[in-house]
């Protein structure tokens, strides 16, 4: 009698999980295809735009747990995608060769090194973006190292030049230099949140003195006195699956890389929004288009509408910082302009 209970139930429950996640909204992509091989260049965001209506949905469909949505590696060039639409569920396998069995698609344990991994997202959009310094609050610019001087009182310095700072930390031997661009203005309140900051160039400790000595090991702009100076972060690889932050979100575009005044797909912008409120690496946030008001004037007098917003695309956010994140709109029915909203989709 156990050995017929125990697999019913097991039966059971798999039908109700799947029944469950069938019932949590997940759509199927038009002409969604049975199957797709990964080629190179592919992004897993890519892949599952091929399958879903919302393709940042598919850790869902792929059922990863907490710990590999920060690692989610799932997939390399040459593998197979098998879609199974009566979740819907998507998983990994390859084709049978040889005889009638040519087209057979078969599950596959598949190994590979990670570094030929298919990323989540476009990384070489996002990598001048991952290690420099973007943000900075007031405490931070209080206490950051400072250049006080340059060899032979050259106003203007480069690569291979030396500088003098002071405030420099004892432990820290390579550092970013920067120079607070711009304020990062909240775009309802108009309070100033961060200081967006402009990077300089990288410098390395020689001497450890007070003024400490540092040679400037690379520069994209020129170097003089009175630029900061912060610890440099570690190269960092960004590997998160996206998905929906645990609890609501509620912010603004306040700037869009390179100063313009709207943007598109593919392009960086910064948000209102950051740890204190919640967000983190991978979240995806949904875009929404303020369409102003509109006056009707009718018989009774002019009348004033608030038009309700319109949902146009999605972002997903790579960098966090305090008060203000930065996020790569990754869909966009329409251009994307400062003051837009971002909410949890």
């Amino acid at each position: 009698m156990i050995r017929i209970i125990f697999p019913l139930l097991v039966s059971f429950a798999t039908l109700l999980g799947a029944s469950a996640h069938a019932q949590s909204g997940v759509r199927l992509a038009d002409n969604a295809p049975d199957s797709y091989t990964v080629v190179r260049g592919d992004t897993l965001w890519d892949i599952s735009g091929r399958f879903l209506q919302e393709p940042w949905r598919w850790p869902e469909v792929w059922r990863l747990n907490r710990d590999q949505i920060r690692n989610p590696h799932l997939i390399y060039p040459g593998q197979v995608i098998l879609l199974d639409r009566s979740g819907p569920w998507l998983s990994v396998g390859r084709r049978v060769s040889g005889g009638a069995q040519s087209d057979r698609l078969q599950p596959k344990i598949y190994t590979e090194q990670l570094e030929s991994a298919v990323p989540s997202i476009p990384l070489q959009v996002i990598e001048p973006f991952l290690n420099r310094p973007l943000v900075v609050d007031q405490p931070r610019l209080d206490g950051s190292a400072t250049i006080i001087a340059t060899e032979t009182s050259r106003v203007l310095t480069g690569s291979g030049d030396t500088v003098f700072a002071k405030n420099v930390d004892p432990d820290t031997e390579v550092w970013h230099i920067y120079r607070p661009a711009r304020p990062l203005e909240d775009p309802v309140t108009r309070e100033t949140i961060a200081w967006e900051a402009a990077y300089l160039g990288t410098a390395r400790v020689t001497e450890r003195g007070e003024p400490t000595t540092l040679e400037i090991v690379s520069a994209v702009e020129e170097i003089g006195v009175g630029d900061l100076m912060m610890p440099s972060e570690r190269p960092s690889v960004f590997s998160y699956a996206p998905h929906a932050p645990e609890q609501d979100v509620e912010g603004r575009i306040i700037s869009i890389h390179r100063g313009v005044s709207e943007t598109g797909r593919l392009n960086v912008v910064a948000l209102s929004v950051g740890e204190r409120d919640g967000l983190a690496r991978g979240h995806v946030l949904s875009l929404f288009r303020n369409r102003g008001t509109a006056e009707y004037r009718g018989e009774g007098g002019k009348e004033t509408f608030q038009l309700p917003e319109k949902r146009y695309g999605v972002v997903f956010v790579f960098r966090v910082f305090e008060r203000v994140s930065y996020a790569l709109v990754m869909e966009s029915d329409g251009p994307v302009t400062i003051a837009d909203a971002v909410r949890k989709p």
